[in-house]
């Protein structure tokens, strides 16, 4: 039994209404599942119960907004299943309950007064960034490891249902990541042998994810060997982890926050030991890609969403060249990204020379967006790993050098 305080206890008795209640018992039912002896505060939550997963998300909805549900913490959303600028992605016509459950569900999100992001990568902007030592609510895979590695923020990934719960009530167990000792990593990845221009590659940091999701599981980690990266490099190596793996928390010795050193990253404990060398770089480069040449049918990057640095390198590399007729180039972002790029006329740009700007949503989900079949090329080693299982197609990965190159071509370019 926890000591519960007399708001804690209130909420629990239904004093507060059916929504808090059931809300207070399944956060305490998550503090006896993880041995936690009591709660913690948290002032911020990204939830993924907002993204219509079926009737059970849409009717808990439903049951929130019937209750009165409030929130404690500004709470941010998910990436949802729809665009709702472009429904034509995923038509109504051909996935009737899919989109119009998607549709309600993020209406009554809005409703409850969650912030409408809509993004899996909210930490791109202010203020949907904690900061360090902060203790919040994560969902997303990618955005609880890099809310946890790249900032410092404290979360475990709480799942749906339990995510907004915790977001009405402000609290989560005090255990896991949220404690000092369950941060320090039992495995380190030691990266040896590339050079200067293996590390130009931006798909090396997707290649070194997968390799710590393998390696690691989902115990913490620690990376040496990597003398510089960008938050689009770590934001890789977490979506890539969290998803071969189950990552949450990665360490990149030198860089990330808590990471000064080795003997910080671990806590001077006993740790696992694993070399990745360029070999190993390269043959898990090799395995994300189903094909490896030929003609390709779409592209899809920005899974996670597209920084507007990552749009910074798009529209250089494209330079206003115009894609293939036969190839559908999605890139999905944010709204506040995309307000800043439509700011710098990329945009507009971007747009004339073939390419889709996809908001709220993530084009690996299904039902298959539209234009999305056959080959397509990705520089997302999360895309890569997922799409063939979920949507049937072939998958060509490559940095995004490369997937630009293919666009324009139509066909697979390794530059």
């Amino acid at each position: 039994m926890l000591d519960l305080t007399d708001d804690e206890a209130r909420w629990l008795a239904g004093e507060s209404g059916r929504a808090m209640q059931l809300a207070m018992e399944l956060v305490l039912a998550a503090a006896k599942v993880s041995g936690a002896d009591s709660l913690v505060e948290v002032d911020f939550a990204h939830i993924n119960s907002c993204h219509w997963s079926g009737k059970l998300s849409e009717d808990f909805a439903e049951f929130l907004l019937a209750e009165g549900a409030q929130l404690a913490v500004p709470t941010y959303t998910n990436a949802s299943l729809i665009d709702c600028e472009h429904p034509e992605l995923r038509p109504t016509t051909d996935s009737p309950e899919a989109v119009r459950g998607a549709e309600r569900v993020m209406a009554i999100y809005e409703q409850l007064g969650c912030v409408p992001t809509w993004t899996c990568a909210p930490y791109e902007r202010t203020p949907a960034r904690p900061s360090f030592g902060q203790h919040i609510v994560g969902s997303e895979s990618n955005a609880v490891a890099f809310y946890n590695s790249v900032l410092g923020a404290r979360t475990n990934k709480y799942g749906d249902l339990l995510d907004i719960s915790a977001a009405m009530v402000g609290r989560v167990p005090l255990a896991g990541l949220h404690t000092d000792d369950g941060r320090a990593a039992t495995v380190v990845l030691r990266i040896d042998g590339l050079s200067p221009e293996d590390w130009r590659d931006s798909a090396v940091f997707h290649a070194i994810g997968v390799r710590m999701g393998e390696e690691a599981g989902s115990s913490v980690a620690a990376i040496e060997g990597i003398d510089a990266a960008s938050e689009d490099d770590l934001k890789a190596i977490a979506a890539a982890g969290a998803t071969a793996g189950g990552v949450e928390l990665f360490h990149v010795v030198g860089i990330t926050p808590e990471a000064p050193d080795l003997e910080a990253a671990t806590a001077g404990r006993p740790s696992r030991h694993v070399i990745i060398d360029v070999e190993d770089i390269a043959t898990t480069i090799e395995r994300l890609s189903t094909v490896r040449s030929g003609r390709i049918d779409a592209v899809c990057l920005g899974t996670p969403h597209f920084s507007v640095a990552e749009f910074a390198q798009l529209v250089e590399l494209l330079a206003d060249r115009p894609i293939a007729e036969h190839v559908t180039a999605l890139v999905t972002t944010s709204r506040a990204v995309l307000h800043e790029i439509q700011l710098r006329g990329w945009a507009e740009r971007l747009v004339a020379s073939g390419i889709d700007l996809i908001l709220d949503t993530c084009t690996y989900y299904t039902p298959r967006p539209t234009g999305v079949a056959g080959t397509v090329m990705t520089n997302s080693a999360k895309w890569a790993y997922y799409a063939p299982g979920i949507l049937d197609v072939d998958v060509a990965f490559g940095s995004l050098a490369s997937c630009v190159e293919s666009m324009i071509a139509g066909e697979v370019v390794r530059p």
